[in-house]
């Protein structure tokens, strides 16, 4: 019976240190499993969110490869049409002064008659009142000045479209950034609207290397949005628009380019949002979100900087610093 007891004993015993091993198995297995199930889930964290982030880029290149050949398309177009209007617009403005001088020997013609022939009949007479004689003598020289200068303002704005898309520079060149900035307001003239003042003050400015039709379209953008943001203040008075543009050379390599309307300013909320693809403040189907986007990746890859100051109900403000000789890899 004591052997018995003994024995019954010692089995006890290893059952319980088999128990213990067991479960000290089991919480090792558990903690095991446990450690595994965090780092599957981190992986998966990690891989969601890079497939979250590749959708984004893929996202961001969709659209501006959307954008980039809406431009091209549209640069292709105004390039054709700049094309065909310049040629008829330099016949016309070239038959203007033929048209003028032909016009006052015949009005010089008819002066001299009057005067030789101070008693006309009746008949002549009667077609002078009809047709006002004086008045065509005195309007006509008027209407074809008018004309010519009309010509001459269609053969600048053509040019103006020509310069801007810059079709056939698709290298980098020595360019002057004050006709590109320029041609972007001339084509932008007709939003003005007599409503906003552009002031100029323009630097000593050396020409830049760039790739010149993809600075007009960050002039393009940038001017737009201050357009934009002038026109939607509805209290403000027309008087006191305005757009100022500031350039300088900063040194021998770099040069500085400021852009700043006195709108109502950018909430300091949504500023460091403004470069950020498809982000707009523009109602649906008047922004794309894409303008702000593509200006920093067009100055980032010239190795320049571009950045907003803005103050509510005040200004707002982009500067462009540009390296004036741009090593793109």
């Amino acid at each position: 019976m004591n052997q018995l007891v003994e024995w019954v004993g010692d089995y006890t015993q290893e059952l319980k240190l088999a128990h213990q091993s067991l479960e000290q198995r089991v919480e090792e297995r558990t903690q095991e499993l446990e450690l595994a199930r965090q780092s599957l889930e981190q992986r998966v964290e990690e891989r969601t969110q890079e497939l979250q982030q590749i959708l984004q880029d893929l996202k961001e290149t969709q659209g501006q490869l959307i954008q980039t050949e809406k431009i091209s398309s549209l640069g292709q177009m105004v390039a054709g049409i700049a094309h065909e209007i310049n040629n008829h617009v330099n016949f016309i403005y070239g038959n203007i002064q033929c048209t003028n001088d032909y016009t006052q020997d015949l009005l010089n013609l008819v002066n001299l008659y009057q005067q030789q022939y101070p008693d006309p009949n009746w008949t002549i007479e009667e077609k002078i009142e009809e047709i006002d004689l004086n008045f065509i003598n005195k309007d006509l020289p008027s209407l074809l000045y008018s004309m010519k200068m009309g010509a001459q303002r269609i053969r600048e704005i053509v040019l103006s479209l020509r310069n801007f898309s810059r079709l056939d520079e698709a290298d980098m060149k020595d360019v002057d950034i004050h006709e590109g900035i320029d041609n972007t307001l001339l084509i932008l003239n007709h939003r003005f609207q007599s409503k906003i003042e552009v002031i100029k003050n323009y630097g000593d400015l050396p020409l830049v290397e760039c790739y010149p039709a993809q600075f007009n379209q960050v002039f393009m953008n940038i001017l737009s949005n201050a357009i934009d943001a002038l026109l939607d203040q509805k209290h403000q008075s027309d008087k006191n628009k305005k757009i100022i543009i500031n350039t300088l050379k900063i040194d021998d390599t770099f040069i500085h380019v400021g852009i700043k309307d006195n709108g109502s300013g950018i909430p300091p909320e949504i500023k460091n949002k403004l470069f950020d693809p498809f982000f707009t403040t523009k109602p649906v189907g008047k922004g794309t979100g894409l303008g702000l986007s593509i200006c920093y990746q067009i100055v980032e890859k010239h190795k320049g900087k571009i950045e907003v100051t803005s103050e509510l109900e005040q200004e707002t403000k982009f500067i462009i610093v540009l390296p004036i000789k741009t090593e793109i890899n």
